[in-house]
């Protein structure tokens, strides 16, 4: 009786503090929806009048997502040394992005990702290129936060079944769309920025409590962790989750090459550095996100071991199968176990902060995929006929509510996938799809228009065909079709096979091309440009 008391305590501690923060950011929803000009600039980059400081806030926000809150811990509580790859190479990844990406990017485009790319090229057919590879990774991308909000209504509601996950993901679908359609660009940052605050905060007490519990010794936490992971030493030596056979380790490299060059071609966070008003800001901003980051995810390997060790192995996967309820779970145990206050209240204020991060995070990307669809695809599908900017604010804000229902579909029929695992996906199709074709328009003179598409379309279908061909949909228990097998490609991440042949197919269509390639006016145009921003939106 006092457990289900307890139970009911921390779920109704954790509604009523998640409410809160849905208030809060409908509030600033509003208040944003009474200030707006109704101009694309506003809708797409809030003005470019955000400083450095707030726009890393709101960028680490963007990217600190339920893979990382969630996902990435859950997989270290399972296997110990091998999810801290995913760590390492999100992480990493931000070195790409400051050296090659940021500035560049803030100089050459104006809203998106095909700006960059249609200086150089004939303009149509790139831009609905570039428009369904940048709506078709923020779909992935979006999928894993789905099955994280699924994830933590399960655990927060004690197991009460499928309606439950099925609700959570709507009602975070409908959060989206109206973040998205009244707030634009301006609320969806404040939003992060807030949610950016939330999550170090939450993230930093765990650890310290993690800390606190084994003295401040590292060593004795890493000892106890592999004790009760089942697995002995072999819980903090490489292999466990991908060192079985050949097929194991290349997988391992593949996800490593996805999550390493990915985070350069998502659309949600190229996006961002539109939204201060030079590149030198923009760069600044990579900077303060990188720091940010950074101590998150050396916080976030703390948590994992933590869970193993405080929670134990077997515990996080009769939870949740792939881990997601790790964090969770800990909190519920450091706090003092499920019948008492303090537990109630830590897993409360974890599970708040968990929704708080998937709502954040999908804002931004639901933003990023319906600019995609108006000012790329629209506006190129109208045929010479130059969409107006209230036209195009107002197809971006009903494309949203499409985006979300796909969304919402795609993540109910992913809901036993980890997260973490998801989003990896989303960055082989993303450094498979959009990464080639902008570092060949920013750095190679010769560029042409077919080498364009077959840039994109040349990483796009190979990604998206092996994902399906692949263990992840069929072939295997934890497949999202688990009753069939169509399983012809071996490899769960595809980066391996389809970053190179992104790569390759854009340099093959740009040598076979019969297109002059205007070396001297476009590229020299664009170089200036991208490096000394004479020009620039």
């Amino acid at each position: 009786m006092t457990g289900g008391l307890a139970a009911t305590e921390h779920q109704t501690l954790a509604l009523v503090l998640f409410s809160a923060f849905v208030a809060a950011t409908l509030a600033i929803t509003t208040w944003v929806s009474r200030r707006r000009r109704g101009s694309a600039e506003e809708f797409y980059a809030g003005g470019r009048l955000f400083s450095p400081m707030e726009n890393g806030f709101a960028i680490s926000g963007d990217y600190m997502s339920a893979a990382s809150f969630l996902g990435i811990s859950g997989l270290i509580a399972l296997f110990g040394y091998d999810g801290m790859l995913y760590c390492v190479g999100f992480l990493v990844a931000w070195l790409v992005v400051l050296l090659l990406v940021a500035e560049l990017v803030r100089n050459c485009g104006r809203f998106t990702l095909a700006d960059v790319v249609a200086a150089r090229v004939r303009e149509r057919p790139v831009r609905i290129a570039a428009g369904i590879s940048s709506v078709t990774v923020s779909v992935l991308y979006l999928v894993a936060q789905m099955v994280g909000a699924g994830s933590l209504v399960v655990l927060l509601l004690g197991g009460s079944g499928p309606g439950a996950r099925t609700w959570a993901v709507v009602v975070v679908g409908a959060l989206m769309v109206v973040y998205v359609s009244f707030g634009g660009m301006r609320a969806t940052t404040w939003i992060q920025i807030v949610k950016a605050v939330l999550l170090m905060g939450g993230a930093a007490a765990l650890t310290a409590f993690v800390l606190v519990r084994f003295d401040g010794h590292l060593g004795v936490l890493l000892t106890t962790a592999a004790e009760r992971s089942g697995h002995g030493r072999d819980f903090l030596a490489p292999g466990l989750a991908y060192g079985g056979d050949w097929t194991a380790r290349l997988d391992f490299i593949s996800l490593g090459l996805a999550l390493v060059l990915g985070t350069a071609g998502l659309p949600h966070i190229l996006s961002r550095f539109y939204t201060v008003p030079t590149a030198r800001a923009a760069r600044r901003s990579a900077v303060w996100a990188i720091g940010l980051i950074g101590g998150f995810y050396l916080m976030t390997i703390v948590l994992g071991f933590g869970a193993a060790a405080v929670v134990g192995t077997d515990a996080v996967r009769a939870s949740n199968p792939a881990g997601n309820t790790a964090v969770p779970l800990l909190a519920l145990d450091l706090g003092g176990g499920p019948g008492s206050t303090g537990g109630t209240v830590l897993f409360a204020v974890v599970a708040a902060v968990a929704f708080a991060t998937i709502l954040a995070v999908v804002a931004g990307i639901t933003l990023a995929s319906s600019a995609s669809v108006a000012h790329d695809l629209y506006a190129s599908l109208r045929r010479g006929r130059r969409a107006g900017q209230r036209s195009e604010v107002a197809v971006a804000r009903a494309s949203a509510v499409g985006i979300g229902a796909v969304a919402i579909a795609l993540g109910l029929l992913a809901q036993d996938l980890n997260v973490a695992f998801l989003v990896g996906l989303a960055f082989a199709v993303a450094a498979s799809a959009n990464l080639p074709v902008l570092l060949y328009a920013l750095f190679w003179s010769r560029f042409t228009t077919r080498g364009a598409l077959w840039a994109v379309y040349g990483g796009l279908v190979p990604a998206v065909v092996l994902v399906l061909l692949s263990p992840v949909v069929s072939g295997s228990p934890e497949a999202i079709v688990p009753g069939a097998d169509f399983a012809l490609f071996p490899l769960q991440n595809p980066g391996l096979v389809s970053v190179p042949l992104g790569f390759l197919a854009g340099w093959l269509g740009t040598v076979t091309s019969r297109e002059e390639p205007d070396r001297v006016a476009r590229h020299a145009e664009t170089e200036v440009r991208s490096l000394t921003g004479a020009g620039a939106a």
